[in-house]
């Protein structure tokens, strides 16, 4: 049945989610500029001598983008025709990260005094994940990754297998004399080789060790090649595949074909 709340609730959803029209892109502008001024304001706030000076009128500004998002927010919630859906989605719940921390300060008294409590202000650094709302190949590198996840366990797995191999033979090799003094610290020289971060707080001494070693130097920039190739595989996959930027007015879901006329999530006319 038609009421006279669904008009409002579709322009509110064309401005909100959509960004093929003008009032779209200009919301989305104006959003994403709110998110960097409100993680630069964040950053500010943890160094010492500017919060000394300007502490007052840095939590009143965020108080004042606290509140902003919190209204867009629950306009968010009210312009879907599924809003718990929404609010469970991953960006749905990034939107609650994003304000929670200031009104959880208020209910903790000298919060920001408190090692462990004063973390949870950290949270409010999730609004720069919103952005992934306005970069539009950011659904096609997801889509990408999900495409590959079983490949990239399975090549996670092999790793692993050798990382276990490698850090016993090390430790059987060089042994505590030379500071292998477990098999578990040895698998950590083997992560730190195999990537080849190389710290250099471990290193073999023997020749069979400096072999192997080298060894495992050398297989790490043939493995690290591996995930990239298997990404990019499954990213000219769906560059094959249009993507139309239209979200769902019951969901909010998006990353659905251009030639879509139903949500593939939860079935609703787009």
């Amino acid at each position: 049945m038609t009421t006279a709340r669904e008009p409002v609730r579709t322009l509110l959803h064309e401005i909100i989610f959509e960004a093929d029209t003008q009032a779209g892109r200009t919301f989305d502008l104006v959003l994403m500029g709110l998110i960097i001024v409100s993680v630069i304001a964040v950053a500010l706030e943890s160094v010492s001598a500017i919060r000394a000076q300007f502490g007052p009128w840095l939590r009143g500004f965020e108080w004042f983008i606290t509140i902003l998002f919190t209204i867009e927010y629950l306009l968010r919630l009210y312009s879907v025709g599924r809003p718990v859906r929404y609010a469970r989605s991953f960006f749905g719940v990034v939107d609650l990260l994003a304000i929670l921390p200031t009104y959880i300060s208020v209910l903790v008294p000298g919060a920001q005094s408190l090692l462990a409590i004063r973390a949870l202000r950290l949270l409010r650094v999730f609004r720069v994940l919103k952005l992934a709302h306005f970069v539009g190949e950011a659904r096609e590198l997801v889509a990408a990754l999900r495409a590959s996840a079983r490949k990239i366990i399975v090549f996670l797995g092999t790793v692993l297998t050798i990382v276990i191999v490698v850090g016993a033979l090390m430790y059987l090799i060089e042994g505590e004399a030379n500071g292998f003094t477990s098999i578990p610290e040895s698998i950590y020289w083997a992560i730190v080789t195999l990537t080849t971060v190389g710290y250099g707080d471990i290193a073999p001494h023997t020749p069979l060790g400096k072999l192997l070693a080298s060894a495992i130097m050398i297989l790490g920039y043939g493995i690290l090649a591996v995930p990239t190739g298997i990404v990019t595989v499954e990213l000219a996959g769906v560059y094959r595949r249009t993507l139309s930027t239209q979200a769902c007015p019951e969901c909010a879901a998006e990353g659905h074909d251009s030639n879509a006329r139903h949500c593939k999530y939860c079935g609703a006319k787009l």
